[in-house]
This record gives C-alpha cells, structure tokens and sequence, in this order.
C-alpha cells in the first residue's frame, strides 16, 4: 500500500503548481505515462504504446487466443485537478495485475492519454484496436453519494451521455457612459438570460445536468458595452431520450458527444459480490461523468467499473480531493479478487 501512495504523490508533483497539473499533451503527462511504463516493466509486464500514445502493459496468459482482461484508467488532469482522478485507477491497476500474477488469459494495465477533454485517447484505440475481451476501471466517485450513505465502494451501473455546445451572442459595442440604458443591445445580458435558461432546463429533467464553464467577453474592458459573448454548454442525461430534450429545451444542435450506456451485468455482480466480501455495504449508482470505461462499453467490450468514496463532500477537480487510503486498499483488494475470478473465467 505504501507503494501505490507514494506513486500517487510521485505523480501528483509532476508540472508543478497547485493541485495536479498534467493537462492532455503537456510535457507533464508525458513524464507522467513514462513512469507508468516503468512501473509496468517493474512489475513484469511488456509494455507497448498505441499509435495515439496509450501504454499498454500486458501479463501474458498461457491461453493467448483468450480474449484478454484489462484494467486502468488516465493520467492527463485538468488544471489544478485533484490527486486522485485518473492516476488512482491506473497505480491501482498495476498493483492489482502484478498481484493475480500468470493466469489463462492475459492481463492488461492501460493508462489512456487525453481523457479530460473528452476521451480521445480510448476513442483512438477503440477505432483502432486491439481492443480487451473485459475492461474494468477504479476510479474516485467525485461525488458525495458514497460519503452520505456511509460505503466505501460502489459498483457503477451506467454512465450518462453528454453532449458540448458553444452559443454566441451578439450585440452593439458602445460606450459605458454615454450609451442609455434603453439604447443598449448588451451581449453579456443575453447571454446572463441564457445562463439562468439553462440552469432551469436541467432542473427540470430528472437526472439532467448542464453547465456553463466558459464565458468569453468582447471586447472585455470594464468601460465598454459587451458587443459579443461566447459560452459554452455542458449537458449530460441518464440516457438519450431525456439528453435529446435538454438540448431542445435550450436550441442546441441535437446529437451526442459520449454516449450514455450501461456497464456489463455479470462484472457488475462480480465487482457487487466482492464488495459485500471487503466492504459492505456495495452500493449502485450511476456515474454523472464521463470515463474511458464508457468508451469501451459502447465500442463493445464488458466493462465494469469500481468507485471508490470521495471525501469533503465528494469535491473533485480540485486539489481539494481526498480519498482515504484505507478505502483505497479495500478498492485495490476488490479489483484483485475482480480480476482474478474474470480472468479465470
């Protein structure tokens, strides 16, 4: 346990700055994938990379035409991200493959690039292959459901669709002073209209979120009328129905980024047994985010996915982050026994 810990500080401290800094092609990433490929070689796999970068780190089984197991997860962060999304699924996944050891069918440790601005890295392989037989991936829950019901770990049934727009407004550009308040066409005050537009859309669908994250001003000095706004809208839904409305209720273009899709059944009883095993109670929810799991599922590949609690109120993205390492070492032990018995199988 020790080990898998300092590897998380070891990564943590990559690109400097507060929080973790390993934004998707930084040199921080990079330097990131290469001590995972040393971690890997550590423990005995042969690692590879893909054409878009993913290392991939295989056990090899003695039954080669099997269709192979894999575990893992990202190492890219977002901007003074937290210590424990992505990074935590991949040092678990290999402290858990060297544990299973040689097994009939080969074991795989991924480590995908480019997860944070929408998966790019397991959508390369997905269109390229090869892809595993069962994928299953540890993550944080990044948030609270976990904490409040007072579980450890949880087993993921689904993981939503979700979908991102820009939306620009345009206005006339004029002077603070000497324009009328009944004479203004004012950007940011359609743009302010349409924040609150989508922030009751989405309350009123059950299950849906939206969000606005980035807002461009123009011309951007505090003595000029705004003449024109960018923003941008992040929608997500439980399923396609239900995302298709959102996206009508705030005129956004309809079709979708990531999928929504729901995890392979026979993982999820295995992952939902082995929790009950280590640490009861094993609670099922959805995941509100997007993964490379759900890539992998919908290219379609039996996936699992394992979350661990998140603390502080399940805050994430944020240096904030925390996860307690004794609920770390029963996710390590549950994903073991996981991928021991799929292996197996």
């Amino acid at each position: 346990m020790g080990t898998l810990i300092e590897r998380l500080e070891e990564l943590y401290v990559l690109g400097g700055g507060r929080g973790a800094n390993r934004p998707a092609g930084s040199e921080a990433e990079s330097e990131a994938c290469a001590l995972a490929e040393r971690w890997m070689v550590q423990a005995g796999l042969a690692v590879t990379r893909d054409a878009f970068g993913n290392v991939i780190g295989r056990l090899h089984g003695s039954r080669r035409e099997l269709p192979e197991v894999w575990a893992g997860s990202h190492l890219d962060s977002v901007p003074d991200g937290g210590k424990y999304d992505g990074a935590l699924g991949v040092v678990a996944a290999i402290e858990a493959v060297a544990a299973v050891g040689a097994s009939a069918r080969t074991l795989g440790v991924v480590a995908f690039r480019d997860e944070e601005r929408g998966c790019y890295g397991s959508f390369a392989l997905a269109q390229t292959g090869p892809l595993p037989g069962r994928y299953v991936e540890l993550h944080v829950e990044q948030g609270p459901v976990l904490e409040r019901a007072g579980a450890a770990l949880g087993v993921v049934t689904g993981i939503v669709g979700s979908t991102r727009r820009e939306v620009v407004f345009e206005g006339t550009a004029g002077h603070a002073g000497t324009s009328p308040m009944d004479a203004r066409y004012d950007a940011l005050v359609q743009a302010s209209e349409y924040v609150l537009r989508v922030r009751d859309a989405a309350r009123a669908i059950d299950g849906a979120v939206a969000t606005v994250g980035v807002l461009e001003v123009e011309p951007g000095a505090v003595n000029v009328i705004p003449g024109r706004v960018r923003l941008t809208v992040d929608a997500r839904a439980p399923d396609e129905e239900r995302l298709a409305r959102l996206l009508d209720a705030l005129d956004l273009d309809p079709g979708l980024d990531l999928a929504p899709v729901q995890l392979d059944a026979s993982i999820r009883s295995v992952l939902r047994a082995e929790i009950q095993r280590v640490a009861a109670p094993a609670i099922e929810l959805p995941s509100g985010a997007g993964h490379d799991a759900g890539v992998l599922a919908a290219a379609g590949v039996q996936t699992g996915m394992l979350f661990v609690r998140s603390l502080n109120g399940g805050v994430s993205h944020s240096p904030e982050e925390l996860t307690s390492e004794d609920d770390i070492a029963k996710a390590v032990e549950v994903l073991t026994a996981t991928l021991r018995r799929l292996a197996a199988d």
